[in-house]
């Protein structure tokens, strides 16, 4: 039976996007692997906007391209051709060692299965990206500290991730991608390893991060449960976009 409560009931009303800013410029872009002699189209000439605040859903089969999208928008991956441009930097022109600063500045990540390090409680995990800033001890702590009371974890900063549910150690990456305030965030498959009560609960958060801090999320799902949470959803095929619902 489906559940006609959705995740983001409640969390007030969605970022009006039409008086907000592009922040995300994708254009003509171009993505294919070598596997062996054959050369695998990936992505066909992407293009499309992400504005300030969004809460964008990408679905798509299995071997659409979601992922891949995802990894150029976040730069952990290089077009083949094609501009991708973000908060006004085209990240498709910086070189490694600039694109490495700019993800550690502007890019907040997600993951399905957590990467939490094991042997680092969670206030550790979560102040892991602060280490690469110029920030004091106390006040990484104090961002820290924010990050965690975000999530409703602040009670769990000093538990392991072993100590921790599926749900808490999603919670704790999420406050991990949020804690230096990014320009994105970029989630892939976030309630993937979840059940269905602890999945609703990470959709409530990131509903919460979008409407009420607003937060420019891009979500890669299977989930059309998940997809729910998002105001615009786009679907790819075979490496084309073919549409986008508010």
């Amino acid at each position: 039976m489906t559940d006609p409560v959705t995740a983001c009931d409640g969390q007030g009303p969605p970022v009006d996007l039409e008086n907000q800013p592009v922040i995300v410029e994708v254009r003509n872009v171009n993505k294919a692997y070598l596997r062996g002699n054959h050369v695998i189209p990936v992505l066909q000439e992407i293009n499309f906007d992400i504005r300030a605040g969004e809460f964008l859903a990408l679905m798509g089969p299995s071997g659409s391209g979601k992922s891949t999208l995802l990894n150029l928008i976040a730069g952990i991956d290089k077009v083949d051709s094609g501009t991708i441009v973000i908060g006004g930097v085209d990240i498709t022109a910086l070189d490694e060692t600039e694109l490495a600063h700019w993800r550690a500045t502007n890019v907040g990540f997600i993951f399905q299965f957590y990467n939490l390090i094991p042997v680092l409680t969670a206030f550790e995990n979560v102040e892991l990206p602060l280490q690469l800033t110029g920030l004091s001890r106390s006040e990484r702590r104090e961002h820290v500290e924010m990050a965690l009371r975000v999530v409703n974890l602040s009670h769990r900063m000093d538990h392991y991730p072993s100590q921790l549910s599926g749900g808490e150690q999603q919670r704790v990456a999420i406050a991990r991608a949020v804690v230096t305030d990014p320009t994105i965030l970029v989630a892939d498959e976030p309630t993937g390893d979840l059940d269905r009560v602890s999945a609703k609960e990470i959709m409530s958060l990131m509903c919460r991060l979008s409407r009420e801090s607003g937060k420019t999320i891009i979500m890669v799902t299977h989930d059309p449960k998940a997809a729910e949470a998002a105001q615009v959803i786009r679907h790819l095929d075979k490496g084309s976009l073919n549409d986008a619902h508010p």
